[in-house]
């Protein structure tokens, strides 16, 4: 195995800005209480800035063959605790969640990040604070 090797940069030079904005990935987690039916509510787990990426006609298609309407897609400091499985909720619309849908790694870029694709979220939830 080929050892990853950074991309080339002077000491101490960011390759990567996260300027447009800020967004929080959130946990589900069931808040119904004992015996009743589950309530999806959002736990916040990590709040990160974010860069906008392109959604390109290969992504946006593929997702359309899978019966699912990317968005958008964000770019994140890579963080472990993000998965495909949470919820995030961006500061440039406040009452619109997304799923995310696939999480990729970057690997020509410093800080090491991760794109989120992001399909959008029909259902209603309640956030935990």
């Amino acid at each position: 195995m080929v050892p990853r090797q950074k991309p080339y940069r002077a000491k101490g030079e960011v390759s990567q800005s996260f300027n447009d904005g800020r967004l929080v990935v959130h946990a589900v987690t069931d808040g119904a209480q004992e015996g009743h039916r589950p309530v999806a509510r959002l736990k916040p787990v990590v709040s990160l800035r974010f860069s906008n990426r392109r959604l390109g006609i290969e992504r946006y298609y593929a997702g359309m063959q899978n019966q699912i309407k990317v968005e958008r897609v964000v770019r994140v400091q890579r963080r472990a605790e993000i998965n495909s499985q949470m919820v995030v909720i961006l500061s440039d619309s406040p009452g619109t969640a997304y799923r995310i849908d696939l999480v990729q790694e970057v690997f020509d870029a410093w800080p090491d990040c991760y794109d989120l694709t992001l399909v959008k979220f029909e259902q209603r939830f309640e956030v935990i604070a």
